[in-house]
């Protein structure tokens, strides 16, 4: 039995179309093992196919599930912040960020509640530490993670297993707080920032299986992340390291 029973996810959502029934039937059956739970679809004009209609028909048979359409998002990013903005005003006490399309197991969500149960205040999720993986991910997206992580603990001082991951859980509270910051991340590196951002919280790295959809990664995302990192690099060294 969980403490915070009040708990939702939030799920940008874009073509999903293909991989759209396993995902939502294996989410299905872990929020009937819970009892409880409420899950967000962000969906805006990237997707093309079929998903929003599908998610609308799925609202309308199970009201577990709601479609946020959000055609003024710009980015990935403002996916998640439009997810995180419906669950917070919502009054969610647990607030999970997951991608789609089996990217992220939904199996997991229990492990997130549990430990955001046992007083922490953020938990990321780790393809990198015991019992994580990234299953048969293109070996040019797994070696992206990799450096990216060794690359952002060196120079921000972290200290995490896995920085680039995007499936985590935050407190309520903490939630508030990102919505109040103004991120500089536009695409990818949007994981990195927050996980630097709340590194004085308590916080614990769930390891989790991910499926990598694609080893591309588009130069304007590359571009972005490095700005980014730079950034909050040349601030830390100045010893003017922002929190939140």
């Amino acid at each position: 039995m969980y403490l915070y029973t009040n708990w939702a996810a939030t799920i940008p959502m874009a073509n999903e179309e293909q991989d759209f029934e396993p995902f939502v039937n294996l989410l299905s059956r872990v929020m009937d093992v819970i009892g409880t739970g409420k899950i967000y679809f962000i969906i805006d004009n990237a997707s093309k196919d079929k998903t929003l209609e599908l998610a609308q028909n799925l609202s309308q048979k199970d009201n577990r599930f709601e479609v946020i359409w959000a055609p003024d998002n710009k980015n990935v990013v403002d996916a998640y912040l439009t997810g995180f903005k419906v669950a917070y005003e919502r009054g969610h006490d647990i607030i999970i960020e997951m991608d789609a399309g089996l990217s992220h197991d939904p199996r997991a969500i229990p492990m997130y509640l549990r430990v955001l149960n046992e007083g922490n205040e953020v938990a990321f999720g780790s393809r990198f530490i015991k019992d994580g993986s990234m299953g048969d991910s293109p070996f040019n997206r797994r070696m992206l993670s990799k450096v990216g992580t060794i690359l952002a603990n060196l120079m921000l001082g972290t200290k995490l297993f896995d920085m680039t991951s995007g499936f985590q859980g935050f407190h309520r509270d903490i939630i508030g707080k990102l919505l109040q910051y103004p991120l500089k991340s536009r695409a990818h590196f949007y994981q990195t920032e927050v996980k630097y951002l709340l590194r004085k919280h308590r916080t614990a790295e769930v390891p989790i299986h991910y499926q990598a959809p694609s080893p591309r990664v588009s130069p304007s995302a590359i571009k972005n992340a490095r700005e980014t990192l730079l950034y909050y690099f040349w601030e830390r060294l100045k010893g003017n390291s922002p929190t939140i």
